[in-house]
């Protein structure tokens, strides 16, 4: 019985001032402190943290927990007699203040303790029991009140247990997830940088077909201007001839002066130069089409 009393005294004081709770108010860290002792202690502090957990207070406006102070005033007996008869101390009490005798009955209608004279000419009518065993029933009452404020306790303490499972568990998604993400995007990396490689595979192979294309017009170009050159150069040197030897060679000449004219000129050949759409050209769309399911996808 006296252990409970120690439990319960300890679950119902202050942690400011030691005392049973006045006017508690409780945080929303679920610790309770008398009001004026928590706010001495926030004026002194600076702040608004709770002074168990130093946690900051998100309430802006504290209330009295009636129920907490219901339990803490039945406890110390302020619930009838008031603030000021507890300072009287513990003789008023054990004895009547009107008849001076030894207060050994409650009454249950007006929830007192009386005395025997009290009994006999004020409370007649009412349920009377020993003073014993309304204590007895009234710490029962009491028992299972804190019972109640313990196990509602324990069911904040499970829920706050599930928060930081969830914050942890949360912790290793978040880890997991980024490291596939990397994978991922490694994979992309990979994918077009093999992509840009044959782009430009194609690109450069496109370039050495167009300048080899470019070099056999070049050559036969080339042939042709030789040959017009010896063309015009024999046709030059037959201008110079005196007219006997004119006349006996022109015919040759002129001959093959009129073949190289029916030549027809060289013309560019279509297609010389790099195809920069095709390369360039929806770009974008077409590498993105190619990629592999695998990697990541808007």
């Amino acid at each position: 019985m006296a252990e409970n009393t120690v439990v319960l005294e300890s679950y119902l004081s202050c942690h400011v001032c030691s005392e049973t709770f006045r006017d508690p108010v409780s945080l929303s860290c679920n610790h309770s402190f008398c009001s004026s002792c928590l706010q001495k202690f926030w004026e002194q502090t600076g702040n608004k943290n709770c002074p168990i957990c130093k946690r900051r207070s998100s309430k802006v406006i504290l209330q009295v927990n009636f129920g907490l102070k219901e339990l803490a005033d039945s406890f110390t007996g302020r619930q009838k007699s008031g603030s000021s008869q507890r300072e009287k101390g513990e003789k008023q009490l054990m004895v009547c203040s009107e008849h001076q005798e030894a207060t050994k009955l409650f009454c249950k209608d007006e929830q007192r303790a009386v005395c025997p004279v009290c009994e006999f000419s004020l409370h007649q009518s009412h349920k009377v029991v020993p003073i014993e065993e309304a204590v007895s029933e009234l710490k029962e009452q009491l028992k299972s009140d804190l019972k109640s404020l313990q196990d509602k306790r324990n069911k904040h303490k499970q829920v706050e247990k599930t928060y930081d499972d969830v914050i942890q568990h949360s912790k290793k998604q978040v880890l997991s997830t980024e490291r596939q993400i990397r994978a991922e995007f490694n994979k992309l990396h990979q994918f077009l940088k093999e992509e840009e490689e044959s782009r430009l595979a194609a690109l450069r192979e496109e370039e050495e077909q167009k300048r080899k294309t470019i070099m056999r017009e070049m050559k036969r170009i080339e042939e042709q201007i030789s040959s017009l050159s010896d063309s015009i150069s024999a046709v030059e040197e037959e201008l110079q001839k005196d007219n006997m030897s004119f006349l006996s060679s022109y015919e040759a000449t002129q001959s093959r002066a009129r073949g190289q004219r029916s030549l027809p000129v060289s013309q560019l050949v279509s297609g010389a130069l790099i195809d920069v759409a095709k390369h360039l050209g929806n770009l974008w769309t077409m590498t993105w089409g190619t990629c592999p399911s695998t990697t990541l996808k808007t």
